[in-house]
């Protein structure tokens, strides 16, 4: 029984699906952040200019049109750290040990390229059609 749950947690496709949903979560940071700070403050703006730090209000007096490129970077930034911590804490030891297990391994031989094969066809068909002698 732990056999099993042992092969069914060292499968890629197990560890591929985690990090894709931990990925995904980072990254839906990031869109959250280009929409809330860059895109709706567009929407919600028509004329001004007040630059304060990494923000941008585009109409003074108006809260909802503040571009804060902080926030975006800041979510950015976390992205690339958290992909970063899932690589070398998870993917890459992962790697690792798959690479040992598949070295005790055998390689079975190797199979025949499509063109192998079609030239053992033709010299078979060639054989055949010459007269017995």
């Amino acid at each position: 029984m732990l056999k099993g749950f042992k092969d069914f947690i060292m499968r890629g496709n197990v560890l591929d699906l985690a990090v894709a949903v931990v990925m995904g979560t980072a990254f839906t940071a990031v869109i959250t952040a280009v929409v809330t700070n860059i895109v709706n403050p567009l929407i919600a703006s028509i004329g001004g200019n007040n630059v304060a730090g990494l923000a941008w209000q585009i109409v003074d007096g108006n809260g909802k049109s503040v571009m804060d490129f902080g926030a975006v970077l800041t979510a950015a930034i976390n992205f690339l750290i958290i992909a970063m911590v899932v690589y070398f804490a998870l993917v890459l030891p992962v790697k690792k040990i798959q690479d040992r297990r598949k070295r005790g391994e055998e390689p079975g031989p190797a199979e025949p390229s499509q063109v192998e094969l079609l030239t053992e066809i033709r010299d078979l068909l060639r054989q055949q059609q010459r007269p017995n002698r």
